[in-house]
């Protein structure tokens, strides 16, 4: 029955490793669509955000499976929840990527974007990419150093989001209200990216050692554990690409 019980939450710490490359691969290519006016691109990003959401269903059903045949309690349990909670970040990164997506196709064929922004938003992009193959890298490992190094990690995301709103701002703005709220938009949609790549190393770290962050679980210290560290047994699986 253990083993049984082993295999499954196996076979979900797979399926997160997953979402992260696709996660990855999502936001690569909505960010090339949007520098590049590419359609195709962007409409692949749109409606291969459908498998991402497929992947998540499967793993909340797997998981009230779990729940509900297995009964895990304590440690078991928290393993259980925590991926759940993990599908969905993933599959908000996924959603958000298809936004940029979307932009990218409301202004085919003209650029969606003015020359003055385009290298913070391609900084934004990568930086974006290489978060969420970190994060994914941390599901596969169960390294919570490298988890713990993501805190630090989406700071270059929000300088860039700050960077953004300087130059909407500045007297050299010329290209109106229209293009200034696209861009508005997607500086907000790269900086949630991040936040939830971060959320997913935060709860990779409370599934290894217990630590609960305060931002992720309201109420919680970070010395607040009610039980012993386990990992959350992954084979390994390269999540950088």
């Amino acid at each position: 029955m253990r083993d049984t019980f082993q295999d499954e939450l196996d076979q979900v710490g797979n399926q997160l490793v997953e979402m992260s490359n696709l996660a990855g691969s999502a936001i690569s290519r909505a960010t090339t669509a949007l520098l590049d006016a590419d359609i195709q691109l962007a409409e692949g990003v749109i409606t291969g955000d459908a498998v991402l959401d497929q992947i998540c269903s499967d793993i909340e059903a797997n998981a009230f499976e779990l729940l509900a045949r297995q009964q895990p309690v304590a440690t078991d349990l928290r393993i259980v929840v925590t991926a759940l909670q993990m599908a969905l970040d993933l599959a908000r990164m996924g959603d958000l990527a298809a936004h940029i997506a979307k932009i990218a196709r409301m202004r085919y064929p003209e650029q969606a974007l003015p020359q003055p922004v385009r290298p913070t938003i391609l900084e934004m992009g990568q930086e974006a990419q290489r978060i969420v193959a970190k994060a994914g890298s941390t599901i596969s490992a169960r390294d919570s150093e490298r988890a713990h190094e993501l805190e630090d990690d989406d700071d270059l995301i929000d300088v860039k989001h700050r960077e953004l709103f300087r130059i909407l701002l500045s007297s050299e703005w010329t290209f109106g209200i229209e293009s200034a709220i696209d861009v508005t938009l997607l500086g907000r949609y790269y900086e949630r990216f991040a936040d939830h790549a971060v959320a997913v190393a935060r709860r990779v770290i409370y599934i290894v050692t217990g630590e609960r962050h305060p931002m992720e679980y309201p109420g919680a210290t970070s010395t607040s554990v009610t039980a012993e560290p386990i990992g959350l047994d992954v084979p390994g699986t390269d999540a950088e690409r």
